[in-house]
């Protein structure tokens, strides 16, 4: 058995005529008879279910009535002209609706014949109508074998427009069997995999899973697919992380030296928590084992992940290399270098900054110190990755919210170092551990679970606008306390699609309510000019103004102990996990701290369930878990850029355990049999190899 004539082209199937293949291939990218196979039915339409007139419901995506056509009458003139009918069962009736066929529809339906109708209902003038349903005589539908089961295709207008929707689909899918072969669909799961899972065989599932007669026939091909699907995905991703560990040459890091030893013990502002510790040692045993470093940390917003960066960086300038550490926004690459600079004072280290904002002159100097390695630590933004950016000799590169570059942008920076230098990501977004399987399972992951000493949970509230004035009195008196504040804004500018407070005339209802001279407030956005901006921040982080208020450029990156309150305007247009990265802007002193959801009074379902979680919890990880079952994987921790969740059938939300087990098995697999090599693995090994990505290996680039 082969799959080569999955390889086709759609251009050979039956029934395609040139037009029609282009449409495929341009609007679903379908080139091939697999990529046919392969386009699986999003749902199915029980077509053995029936409901009566009395218990239709207006959400139905479709219904089935069996009953007796009493009505059938022509009303218009000229293109107006419209079919209505009148059908009823002994429940009541519903009204029928046909704008096109008339003619061919009067000369085939027969008033007072039995039916079974199927469409989907709308109310209008408060009656059930159905718009041009389909109308089998009773007699034809119980004589007749048609598919009780009826996939639903995704498909689009234009698709359409030339016959390819659901049926379509379904006469394209019969004609590729009939042309294919069940024989010339391969096997790909060794046998012993196969019986102890209870998988059915690949060909037989294919053909389920398009023309089912069962429910139970649907899950059961779809469970071997899934199965498969994630296997195939698991197999090249720890495939990845083995190739890497054993091959990939990395700097030594033999000695822990004199700038780690005189920060650990002169510099060092509090005890290290025990999660920060135990990932130090992680890192630790990474870089001096000679391979490359692949290390994803993760930590919650405030946990110090910072503090074991640069503590790695030290590890670096020790053993004589250079570190790097590249953020995503010259605000955060700029509080980066302040927070270091702070750290290493009194340590005769050379830091130095590079963002797109460095003056020509400035640029110079650094690009010469990198050069001939008088600079030790280079912190900056997308900037570092220039190809006129060269260092001496690089050792450490720190990628800080990492899941905000490119795949290809984090490539840029591997190949700096004569080596591969060691590679350290770190995230703030928590990450579900289905997601962490998945995405980054080619990465060492460390998890800082800590916070520092003496922080206290910050207290989150939910209020509607129409309380706002008890918010304000609250903010006046935090600030009567010595404290400070931020209010964020979605927007910056009123607009006239959405109905949401923005950021200027937020500024103008507050400075009303806060009157210079006795309070001083700061703006901060996003269209600021760099030096402006760094002036209100700098304004506030010395205490000067009482309040700031920005969009959500100060989302990461923004260190001022002494602020308490966090105001998130219109906090139903966030995301869950971009409203616990604001509120991680608080709570890093050691006073109480708040974080205050000001919403309109309507709120959808979902924008509840996102106010409910972050009002019950601050545990990133169960935020990031709900987030995941709101939003699915592909708006978070970079995995949209992350080429590896194109998963046609298996999900990461719903099919957890699935994942699990496939994981542990593909783990089994490549330890027992590394190259694939024995004769039960052989096929899997072939498929492997005819799917191979002939593109850079991503996956070896954390």
């Amino acid at each position: 058995m082969n799959d080569n004539l999955l390889n086709n082209s759609i251009d050979y199937l039956n029934g395609l005529g040139p037009v029609k293949a282009d449409l495929l291939r341009t609007e679903l990218k379908i080139f091939t008879w697999g990529d046919l196979l392969t386009h699986f039915p999003i749902r199915y339409i029980d077509r053995t279910q029936f409901y009566k007139v009395r218990d239709l419901k207006h959400n139905l995506l479709s219904a089935q009535i069996k009953g007796r056509l009493t009505l059938l009458k022509e009303e218009g003139i000229g293109r107006k002209t419209r079919l209505k009918g009148y059908f009823q069962d002994e429940t009541g009736g519903v009204e029928l609706v046909w704008f096109a066929g008339i003619k061919w529809i009067k000369a085939n339906l027969k008033v007072g014949g039995e039916y079974v109708i199927f469409g989907k209902p709308s109310v209008f003038n408060q009656k059930f109508t159905f718009s041009h349903p389909e109308l089998t005589p009773l007699l034809e539908f119980v004589n007749q074998k048609q598919m009780k089961l009826q996939p639903v295709y995704s498909t689009t207008e234009k698709l359409k427009k030339k016959g390819i929707d659901s049926k379509g689909f379904i006469k394209l899918l019969r004609n590729l069997f009939f042309q294919l072969g069940v024989q010339n669909i391969a096997e790909i799961l060794p046998l012993t995999l196969r019986n102890e899972y209870q998988l059915i065989e690949r060909s037989a599932a294919f053909k389920q899973i398009h023309f089912p007669t069962t429910q139970q026939e649907v899950k059961t091909a779809q469970y071997r697919l899934k199965f498969e699907e994630l296997m195939i995905l698991q197999i090249k991703i720890i495939n990845a992380k083995l190739q890497t560990s054993k091959s990939v040459v990395g700097p030594v890091f033999k000695a822990v030296g004199l700038f780690f030893n005189q920060f650990y013990n002169k510099c060092l502002p509090f005890e290290l928590t025990g999660a920060q510790k135990r990932v130090l040692k992680e890192i630790r045993k990474d870089t001096v084992s000679g391979l490359q470093m692949n290390r994803l940390i993760q930590g919650d917003v405030g946990s110090g992940k910072t503090l074991v960066a640069l503590m790695s960086l030290l590890l670096s300038v020790d053993n004589g290399f250079q570190g790097a550490l590249m953020a995503p926004t010259e605000i955060l690459a700029q509080q980066h270098f302040e927070t270091v600079k702070e750290f290493l004072k009194g340590l005769d280290l050379e830091v130095a900054l590079l963002t797109g904002s460095t003056k020509k002159a400035d640029r110079i100097e650094i690009d010469e110190k990198l050069r001939t390695g008088s600079i030790s630590i280079l912190i900056g933004t997308h900037a570092l990755i220039e190809d006129k950016v060269v260092f001496k000799k690089l050792g450490l590169a720190v990628i800080d919210e990492q899941h905000r570059f490119g795949v290809a942008q984090r490539y840029q920076l591997w190949k700096k170092g004569s080596i591969a230098p060691h590679i350290l990501v770190m995230t703030a977004t928590p990450i579900p551990r289905t997601l962490a399987m998945t995405v980054y399972g080619d990465l060492d992951t460390s998890v800082i679970d800590e916070l520092p000493p003496g922080r206290k949970p910050i207290s989150t509230k939910h209020f509607f606008d129409n309380q706002r004035l008890a918010v304000l009195g609250f903010m006046k008196e935090q600030i009567k306390l010595g404290r400070q504040i931020y209010v964020v804004y979605p927007l910056i500018e009123e607009s006239e699609a959405m109905d949401y407070k923005d950021l200027m005339d937020g500024y103008e209802s507050l400075s009303r309510y806060f009157p210079i001279p006795e309070y001083q407030i700061s703006v901060v956005h996003g269209r600021m000019k760099p030096d402006d901006k760094a002036f209100e921040m700098k304004r506030f982080e010395e205490g000067t103004t009482q309040i700031m208020v920005a969009t959500t450029v100060i989302e990461v990156g923004v260190n001022v102990p002494n602020a308490s309150v966090m105001v998130i305007e219109s906090a139903e247009r966030f995301g869950l996990s971009q409203l616990h990265q604001l509120r991680g802007r608080v709570g890093r002193g050691s006073n109480q701290s708040y974080c205050i959801l000001m919403t309109g009074s309507k709120l959808g379902k979902e924008a509840k369930t996102r106010m409910s979680t972050m009002v019950g919890t601050t545990d990133g990880f169960k935020i990031a878990e709900v987030d995941l079952k709101l939003r699915g994987p592909g708006d978070i921790a970079g995995t949209r850029q992350s080429g590896l969740l194109d998963l046609k059938l298996a999900s990461l939300v719903e099919d957890s355990g699935i994942i699990a087990v496939v994981r542990q098995e593909a783990k089994r697999i490549l330890e027992q049999d590394p190259d694939l090599n024995q004769e039960e693995n052989q096929s899997l090994r072939t498929h492997l190899k005819s799917i191979q990505d002939q593109q850079v290996n991503w996956g070896r680039i954390s």
